[in-house]
């Protein structure tokens, strides 16, 4: 049975991950942007973010736009090749049929 990477698993950081995928390996999303386009609260998405970053899947960058701190997001190249992993592996459980036949009975 294939198994899927449990750090990505979790919805919340799916779909953090699958929207990071969207940029550009050079590319980066700023905190307040991303927490807009998932509609998380700022709470819950930094507690997803620090798991993704705590597996190596994405670096947070803080920086300053002025005086106003700014944190950046990026989906890490390891983060990047999870993701993939991750994808394929769902797509061979969704083409599989069910072990010991081709169709369940009811």
């Amino acid at each position: 049975m294939t198994e899927l990477d449990p750090v990505i698993h979790a919805a919340a950081r799916l779909r953090i991950t699958a929207a990071l995928a969207t940029l550009a390996a050079d590319e980066q999303v700023s905190f307040p942007r991303l927490q807009e386009l998932l509609e998380m609260t700022a709470g819950n998405l930094s507690t997803h973010l620090r798991r993704l970053e705590e597996a190596g899947y994405v670096s947070v960058e803080k920086a300053h736009r002025g005086r106003t701190p700014v944190t950046y997001l990026a989906l890490t190249r390891q983060g990047r090749r999870a993701f993939e992993d991750y994808t394929d592996a769902l797509r061979r459980i969704l083409a599989a049929p069910p072990e010991g036949g081709s169709r369940l009975e009811t």
